[in-house]
């Protein structure tokens, strides 16, 4: 194959990426608290893809684990993991704005430093702003299932995401998955059984209790009464 051809297959790849969607760019009005803490915080710990590549480092002032989470919502889980385990940093990325604006809101009020947060796409911010090898940790928590079989091209776990989220994983990283989609968790274990460069932590099966790390939200114990399951996935990057 000559490198012509290596071009177009790295550009094709490349392009194909880029089209993939980490989320619904879902409509909302903040709060007047939200809109406050957006005014107040942002300035503190927003960033932005203009910003280009971070140092972890520097935009932290320390040297610590960095767990990166992918649409957080509402932000509730991540504040509790944030103050749960002052000793790693955290960046989110969330496109909808109430739920940036709650999440600072939430940040303020517990007075966390270590937090920062993106209001656009991950999949543009990993590959413009990410350094490879900088995340201990990348968390992706109830993406959008996709559920109609027509649109499972549009769930952002696939083979070209995982590859790219490796690169960006230390040796030794996890890369942490949960849905409450059955359909949608057996589609990640089947990306994630012939993903290079991962090995799946769990000893017995292919899906894995739910981590200490993982607070257990309110929709998540509603739906533990009804009976219906979470399936956590914690694959560590080798």
């Amino acid at each position: 194959m000559n490198d012509d051809t290596d071009s177009t297959e790295a550009t094709f790849s490349e392009k194909r990426l880029r089209r993939i969607r980490s989320f619904v760019l879902r409509t909302g009005r903040m709060t007047k608290g939200q809109e406050q803490a957006y005014e107040t915080y942002w300035p503190v710990a927003g960033l932005t893809l203009q910003g280009g590549m971070i140092d972890p480092a520097a935009l932290f002032g320390r040297r610590a684990p960095l767990v990166f989470e992918i649409g957080f919502g509402m932000g509730q889980s991540l504040l509790e993991m944030a103050a749960r385990e002052s000793d790693k940093d955290f960046i989110g990325v969330e496109v909808h704005k109430p739920g940036v604006g709650r999440l600072l809101m939430g940040m303020g009020e517990a007075q966390l430093s270590n937090v920062r947060v993106y209001c656009d796409d991950a999949v543009e911010v990993l590959q413009t702003c990410i350094p490879d090898g900088a995340l201990d940790r990348v968390q992706i928590y109830f993406p959008d299932p996709w559920h109609k079989k027509k649109h499972h091209k549009r769930r952002l776990v696939q083979p070209n995401f995982v590859a790219e989220l490796r690169r960006k994983l230390k040796t030794g990283g996890v890369l942490h998955l949960a849905t409450d989609w059955e359909n949608y968790a057996e589609h990640m274990a089947e990306v994630m059984a012939v993903a290079p460069g991962y090995r799946n932590q769990s000893e017995v099966g292919v899906y894995a209790p739910r981590p200490d790390w993982r607070p257990l939200t309110k929709f998540e114990q509603r739906g533990q009464r009804l009976g219906h399951g979470v399936w956590d996935l914690l694959f560590e990057a080798i």
